[in-house]
């Protein structure tokens, strides 16, 4: 169905090649998961199978590449239109119509298919990915996962041959993943659809391919035997690496069939009373009488392996004239609420940072938010999980001032933020968006970090060091379109921890990072906090939420239906419980660092 004859695609004559001597071929009827790191050619392999790459995206493709027969290099986009459905890594730059029903229709009008099977597809559709409540709704109005399963719904509906994915479930919560790739596997299973797709979240997807391409090395093979030897790998199968299994699980169920002997080592260490503090640490005290963890400059051992990184700025406070811009002043015009700050205080030690009672939001007809009560403390790390479109995203609004509420009330340091000048509340607020290019806007990496460092009053240097850290060598001159969705989330988390604000908003911080980025971060935060920063992270990434949060706050349908310790909360969610515990249940291990210490 889809064979590639040596090719190389590049993008730049002063850059080496993006992909490098790629020979592939895939069946017609398998489902292929492309692996790797971020940056690596994921994103190009699968423009070369739509033809996006280089029709749209420009560069050189050398070698051929034949879909059905039919060579891409003379065959432009529109003309695979029929054979290939495409969703990319950004899924709002697909929607052509206003609504979702018409959406989900509009590639079989281009089609000239007729309207009574365009009716019966597009209820199908809505039925398989759980849209039919949605069908009149505004796309505007839907949630970042909410969109993601449109975007999949419309590029199914004319039933192409082979479909290609680009992180397909990074906006999705783990339940709506689960139905996303169930619906995929049917495809495969029973129309004999070809289905290309790359995934960072390997934990969700790897049991469902029958073949694995590692990238750059362009090796094909089966799943287990190309976990054997990636470097990129889920939770299960370093936990398999670990306990010596072989061959390697792949899911839950196999590694709990040969987890017996590994729980009985690790129920040792228990009996121990946890000397090393090996399991998941508590929250800081949430007593409103409570102090604050102190801001104090980072331990020796949180700079491991970022030699040369510049000293952040200390905090100093500033009167309301500390030359910072409002919205529409200086660069950026109406997002310098999240790119203009500089240092700042941290809050008075009788409070918490965040404060928020019966917060109620309504937007439009929707009720997003009713009877909201969270409190977070300097220093805690605070996980917002729920299915999509539970309002989590509106929370983190609402407490940068984006949203004003509708009844009850928010204070982020003892002020209201929709309230607040934004030239005082940036002092004390970060958000990274869902989007991270509606942080860039500069030609270049480097005029991104300069403008980042004087916006924070930074040492200069320092947010190309974090740069650095978070997206080791990305080069000064890249343009931020020209990096991956991963690449540019981690250039808009630099900029925005250069500010160093006391409190940190990140909606959905790991979507396109790879493991390795993931770990970076994980790093980098878990610093933050240790030096008395809070963070309030929105996010479907269950790993993630094991490794760094103190508390897990689950949100459904806007409102707090589980409000504790991490190790509590997850542990007693199945669908939001991270592989290691599901598989070493009951124990209360989270992670495979925590089993790795124990051993």
């Amino acid at each position: 169905m889809i064979r590639f004859e040596n090719v190389s695609v590049r993008y730049g004559e002063d850059t080496g090649p993006t992909l490098r001597n790629v020979d592939l071929t895939v069946s017609e009827g398998e489902l292929v998961l492309l692996v790797g790191p971020s940056g690596v050619g994921k994103s190009t392999l699968l423009g070369a199978v739509s033809g996006l790459v280089p029709h749209f995206t420009g560069g050189t493709l050398t070698g051929r590449v034949t879909v059905d027969g039919r060579d891409t290099r003379t065959h432009p986009p529109r003309e695979l239109a029929d054979l290939v459905g495409t969703v990319g890594q950004d899924p709002s730059a697909h929607f052509v119509t206003d609504t979702v029903e018409d959406e989900l229709a509009y590639g079989m009008e281009s089609l000239g298919l007729g309207p009574g099977v365009m009716r019966r597809r597009v209820e199908e559709t809505l039925d398989l990915l759980g849209l039919a409540a949605l069908r009149d709704r505004p796309i505007a109005t839907l949630s970042g996962g909410q969109r993601q399963r449109v975007a999949i719904g419309s590029v199914l509906t004319p039933h192409p041959k082979v479909l290609v994915l680009d992180e397909p479930t990074s906006a999705l919560d783990p339940s709506a993943a689960e139905d996303v790739l169930a619906v995929l596997q049917r495809l495969v299973h029973d129309l004999g659809t070809t289905v290309l797709l790359a995934e960072h979240r390997l934990e969700r997807v790897v049991q469902y391919a029958d073949q694995v391409l590692l990238l750059p090395e362009g090796v094909m093979g089966p799943p287990a035997e190309m976990m054997a030897v990636s470097p990129v790998h889920p939770p299960v199968v370093a936990l398999g690496r670990l306990a010596g299994w072989d061959p390697l699980p792949l899911t839950v169920r196999d590694a709990r069939r040969r987890a017996a002997p590994l729980k009985t080592r690790l129920a040792g260490r228990l009996t121990e009373g946890d000397p090393a503090g090996l399991l998941p640490h508590p929250a800081p005290s949430r007593d409103r009488g409570s102090a604050p963890h102190p801001v104090r400059p980072p331990a020796a051992s949180s700079n491991a392996g970022r030699a040369g990184l510049p000293a952040p700025p200390a905090f100093e406070a500033r009167g309301s004239g500390g030359g910072t811009s409002g919205y529409g002043e200086g660069r950026g015009g109406g997002f310098s609420l999240f790119r203009r700050r500089r240092t700042h205080p941290a809050p008075a030690p009788t409070d918490p940072l965040v404060a928020v009672t019966a917060l109620a939001v309504r937007r439009g007809r929707v009720e997003a938010l009713r009877r909201i009560d969270l409190q977070v403390t300097a220093g805690e790390t605070v996980a917002l999980m729920g299915r999509n479109g539970a309002g989590k995203s509106t929370l983190l609004s609402t407490l940068v001032g984006m949203i004003e509420p509708t009844s009850g009330t928010v204070r982020v340091a003892g002020r209201a933020p929709h309230a607040t000048d934004p030239r005082e509340l940036i002092r004390r607020v970060g958000l990274v968006p869902q989007e991270p290019r509606d942080l860039l806007y500069t030609d270049t990496v480097a005029a991104e970090c300069a403008a980042a460092d004087a916006d924070a009053d930074a040492t200069p240097g320092t947010c190309r060091a974090l740069v650095e850290e978070l997206l080791p060598g990305v080069a000064d001159d890249t343009h931020p379109r020209d990096l991956s969705e991963g690449q540019r989330l981690a250039l808009a988390l630099a900029v925005v921890l250069t500010g160093r604000p006391p409190l940190l908003l990140l909606d959905e911080p790991t979507r396109g990072l790879d493991y390795a980025a993931k770990a970076r971060l994980v790093a980098r935060l878990r610093s933050l906090a240790a030096e008395g920063h809070a963070i309030v992270l929105a996010t479907h990434d269950v790993e993630l939420a094991a490794e760094l949060a103190h508390r897990v706050v689950i949100v459904a349908d806007g409102e707090v239906v589980a409000d504790g310790p991490t190790a509590e909360v997850v542990v007693s969610s199945p669908a939001f419980s991270p592989q290691v515990a599901k598989i070493l249940a009951p124990q209360p291990w989270l992670t495979v660092e925590q089993v790795e210490a124990a051993l």
